[in-house]
């Protein structure tokens, strides 16, 4: 049993009150999904149930929690870890080794397991969470997706009780939700205890018992997932939810307006002896708000940090206006927003971060864009003070104020609730034309409202590559949408 009674908890660095006088309480073996718009409280909630709220995170808390019979308030957090293990937003914050097999190992031995047991674990959640083909691997290799899973499997293997998953799906494609969706269910039928924070709904639908929906801190309704599944889909929206189906890709068009283009030549990186890019030539629109699409471990992040000149064993070249750059002077051209934005926010305020790469002010410029990522509230608020969707949309405002000519966002809309990911996509389509941009990303409904053209990836070599229009939808559909209704 997991209890919560009349809990409040403010940060130490934040103004208001992240709980206000939260109580529920969840039986052994439900699977309980917390939902909510970014900031909701959901990630705070996932803190006090693992005990990093107040051991780890600090500030004013109230109330009681308790998991289990043990006080997370009282008991130290390696007691609390006993029983309670977690999945984190960013995965690579709980990683302790710079191997795959090792960080499996990792918690089973600090419990001091022979062995043999230690390696029969390792097998057998890295077998449940499908990466046996990532064993034995370097850490610093892996895409974001297959961190996660990594990050799944190294959780599965200490055998807790409870598991906590805060916004799991956030980097993983298609097959690689269906397949957490199966290991969930396996927990499941193990009897354990299930809480997931989460924005992307519809693969929960016949996983979760119950949901709970938060808003500023409190709970609005708890109730349980069937009758959830009644509400129309203007109520969802009202929400800020995301749909509870795949939504359908719709015929609509961003077609970029210039006819220049951004020539890449000879793109290839190696880890190693392993080839992660292999690109002799691809053409694509200058202007343009280009989707680089691909499985988990296909080469967009790898593609991302190459063309913006971060990988210094990186080789090839970048044609402009009829002049070539090589790596240090894409660095020159190019912003980029990384998956885990906590390593890039370096500012005491909101206001500073996102003005720290602008040459000149533009009172006018700053206030649209906070204005149009829902930020205005927060300019005097210390960035890594605020939840992991408002970190998420700091540093999209910072490379959209920030003067470069290509923009890369590598999974912006991870943690973003329907509505902010609505409001991030209007102000990335308003820089078509004026900025070339990329958006590494998993998320189909970012895609049809703000992206002109596909770039596919698939083994660090180009898939595909071809514009979103009316004719070539399908093609976009069949990656994303048939694959979902499948796990749907």
């Amino acid at each position: 049993m997991i209890e919560l009674n009349n809990v409040c908890f403010t940060y130490a660095n934040g103004s208001t009150g992240a709980l206000n006088h939260v109580s529920m309480k969840i039986a052994d073996g439900e699977c309980v999904l917390l939902c909510g718009r970014s900031g909701c409280g959901k990630t705070t909630i996932t803190r006090l149930i693992n005990g990093l709220i107040p051991h780890y995170y600090e500030g004013e808390l109230e109330g009681k929690v308790s998991v289990n019979g043990i006080d997370t308030m009282e008991v130290e957090l390696y007691e609390t870890a006993r029983c309670v293990g977690s999945v984190f937003q960013n995965p690579r914050s709980q990683f302790f080794c710079v191997d795959t097999t090792s960080e499996i190992a990792f918690g089973c031995e600090n419990a001091g397991l022979p062995e043999p047991e230690i390696l029969e674990r390792i097998h057998n959640s890295a077998e449940e969470i499908h990466i046996t083909d990532l064993l034995g691997r370097s850490i610093f290799e892996l895409s974001g997706g297959e961190k996660q899973k990594l990050a799944c499997a190294s959780v599965s293997a200490q055998k807790p009780e409870v598991f906590v998953l805060d916004e799991p799906t956030s980097n993983l494609d298609t097959d690689s939700i269906e397949e957490l969706k199966k290991t969930l269910l396996l927990w499941k039928s193990q009897g354990k205890t299930i809480i997931i924070a989460e924005h992307r709904l519809y693969w929960l639908k016949e996983i979760c018992d119950r949901v709970i929906y938060l808003e500023n801190g409190e709970v609005t309704f708890d109730m349980p997932m069937q009758e959830f599944k009644l509400l129309s889909t203007e109520r969802i929206s009202e929400l800020g939810l995301r749909m509870l189906t795949p939504e359908l890709l719709k015929s609509q068009t961003n077609d970029a307006q210039s006819s220049d283009e951004l020539v890449l030549q000879n793109f290839s990186f190696f880890y190693d002896k392993f080839s992660a890019l292999d690109i002799p030539s691809l053409a694509l629109p200058r202007g343009g708000v280009i989707a680089v699409i691909g499985h988990n471990g296909a080469g967009k992040s790898t593609f991302s940090r190459c063309l913006c000149g971060l990988e210094k064993r990186f080789r090839g070249n970048v044609f402009m206006n009829n002049k070539k750059y090589n790596r240090r002077g894409m660095l020159r051209k190019c912003y980029m927003v990384m998956q885990d934005v906590n390593h890039q926010l370096f500012c005491e305020s909101v206001q500073d971060e996102v003005t720290l790469g602008m040459n000149e002010d533009n009172a006018d410029k700053i206030d649209k864009t906070l204005s149009g990522l829902d930020l205005n509230a927060f300019t005097e608020r210390h960035p890594m003070s605020l939840s992991g969707g408002q970190k998420q949309r700091v540093a999209v405002a910072s490379a959209i104020l920030a003067d470069k000519e290509i923009l890369i966002f590598d999974e912006p809309t991870s943690g973003l609730d329907f509505g902010n990911m609505e409001q991030t996509a209007d102000l990335i389509s308003s820089l078509q034309g004026e900025k070339t941009v990329f958006i590494v990303t998993h998320d189909p409904e970012l895609i049809v409202r703000c992206c002109t053209h596909i770039l596919h990836l698939e083994g660090g070599k180009v898939a595909e590559n071809y514009p979103l229009n009316s004719e070539n939808t399908v093609k976009l559909t069949d990656f994303f949408v048939k694959r979902e209704c499948e796990c749907g």
